[in-house]
């Protein structure tokens, strides 16, 4: 790996800790195989590393964009994941109900259906968890 690829990576990784905590991005690594390592090493430089560490947008910005377009794809697993993840970036629920109203216009009413399904279950987790922990 040369250096640049080095600093991408250790930037991916701050980053990445960043938005989506470093639970997450330590049981990813964790569970990291010889055959998905270059997964894990590819997603970490180039979405964390090289796009959400673009400086023109913030993580809230960047944070919404993802959740719209996750949602439109049907991509239901990274949505919850994503939602969880605004807990870091300052997008709040009302964002990301607007976020899905545009999907709803633009990508179609089940898909957005379904992400307001899925975001309303990880607030439910979310403010379970606050709840618990006082």
């Amino acid at each position: 790996m040369d250096d640049v690829t080095k600093n991408r990576y250790r930037t991916g990784l701050e980053v990445r800790r960043s938005v989506l905590g470093s639970p997450h991005v330590d049981r990813a690594e964790d569970a990291a195989t010889d055959f998905d390592r270059p997964f894990q090493q590819l997603i970490t430089e180039a979405a964390w590393g090289t796009v959400w560490a673009r400086p023109d947008w913030s993580k809230r910005e960047r944070s919404i964009v993802t959740l719209a377009l996750l949602a439109a794809l049907g991509h239901d697993e990274e949505v919850a994941m994503h939602v969880r993840a605004t807990a870091n970036t300052g997008a709040t629920r009302d964002d990301i109900c607007e976020a899905f109203l545009h999907v709803a216009i633009y990508a179609g009413v089940p898909a957005a259906n379904r992400a307001f399904k899925i975001a309303k279950e990880v607030f439910a987790q979310m403010d379970g968890a606050k709840t618990a922990h006082g």
